[in-house]
């Protein structure tokens, strides 16, 4: 594994942490192979562009689309694409001009990882992670989604079973698109719920 970036003062280099990572994985049995395969999972399988096809079909397919809302992890399935074991439940939450949905993990920072990407750098941080429970429509609006005060935030946490992916409106002008074009349009800040398409 190769990456380089400096470090602030007082907190060793990326290479050391790399390093000190790679040696308590293979303390605990892990071999290099298998490392080498999550990297290569986190780096070119595990993307945004699998929830892309996803919510893509579920404005095509509404029959798709109502098997995605009762059982997330089922409907996915469905499309070829794999969840871990542990994430027993996934919950997709739809957005409407009445209701906007935002997910999080207070805890630390899960997400449905396989289907929507590993979280960006602002999904873990703290701030972010505390403040969008209480203060949902001011984060919003710092990060460039100002919501009409009509419009309901609902804000999902996360927890040890159960994820969540938001499945946002689709735009009025991609009605009718093919499947590969309106996945085109969706990104993991819209499917996390602090974007809208």
């Amino acid at each position: 594994m190769s990456v380089s970036a400096s470090a602030p003062a007082g907190i060793a280099p990326v290479e050391k942490r790399v390093a000190a990572i790679e040696a308590a994985l293979g303390e605990r049995g892990f071999a290099a192979a298998e490392v080498a395969d999550l990297a290569h999972k986190a780096t070119e399988e595990w993307l945004p562009r699998n929830g892309a096809r996803v919510i893509a079909h579920a404005w095509s397919d509404p029959a798709f689309r109502a098997r995605l809302l009762a059982n997330g992890r089922a409907a996915v399935m469905e499309l070829g694409l794999t969840m871990p074991p542990h994430h027993r439940h996934l919950v997709v939450l739809e957005n409407t001009p009445r209701v906007h949905n935002v997910i999080c993990c207070t805890l630390c920072s899960c997400t449905a990882y396989t289907i929507i990407g590993l979280p960006p750098d602002w999904y873990k941080d703290l701030e972010y992670r505390a403040r969008v429970v209480r203060q949902s429509r001011t984060v919003l609006r710092e990060m460039g989604l100002d919501l009409p005060p009509e419009v309901e935030i609902r804000v999902w946490d996360t927890t040890a079973d159960t994820r969540y992916m938001v499945l946002p409106e689709q735009p009025e002008h991609s009605i009718g698109w093919p499947e590969e074009k309106l996945a085109g349009l969706v990104t993991r800040d819209g499917m996390i719920g602090v974007a809208r398409l």
